[in-house]
């Protein structure tokens, strides 16, 4: 029906619409992390105390649930009813401090265990690019790590 080039132009045309279209609702954005925890208040405290979370309103009011402000845009809900599990450090949160031997000194004050990724307490992981990284484990042993990336 139509000639090899048309088809060709009409493609473009149709790829390039769809992209422009794409682009104008912008990249997709970290909405929320939801933990599924044993003990509600252990994990408050937790997030609150260790890794200095802002709690944020919740719209349930049913005990259950805590949100945290974890970026501009980005929480952590945490949601009680979860079952005693072990998890794999290869799964994490990963948040980012100004200054990571003045947070490990605050889990030090705290007595919260940890270190390097290979379990060598109290020692940083160093990445190829230079950030240092720490990891520890939640009320619920999900695993935590702190780094001093800049960004």
């Amino acid at each position: 029906m139509y000639s090899p080039i048309l088809r060709y132009f009409l493609t473009f045309i149709l790829m390039v619409a769809g992209a422009r279209g794409a682009a104008a609702q912008g990249p997709t954005a970290l909405s929320h992390v939801a933990v599924y925890v044993t003990s509600l208040a252990q994990s408050d405290a937790f997030y609150k105390n260790v890794l200095l979370l802002q709690e944020i309103p919740e719209p349930f009011k049913d005990g259950r649930h805590t949100w945290f402000r974890i970026g501009p845009h980005s929480q952590l809900h945490i949601i009680q009813g979860g079952k005693p599990e072990e998890h794999d450090i290869n799964t994490h949160l990963a948040f980012s401090v100004p200054d990571l031997k003045q947070f490990m000194a605050h889990l030090d004050q705290l007595n919260v265990r940890y270190g390097n990724w290979k379990g060598d307490e109290k020692q940083t992981t160093p990445r190829p690019d230079g950030v240092k990284q720490i990891y520890f484990q939640d009320p619920d042993k999900f695993w935590v790590e702190v780094n001093d990336d800049k960004f």
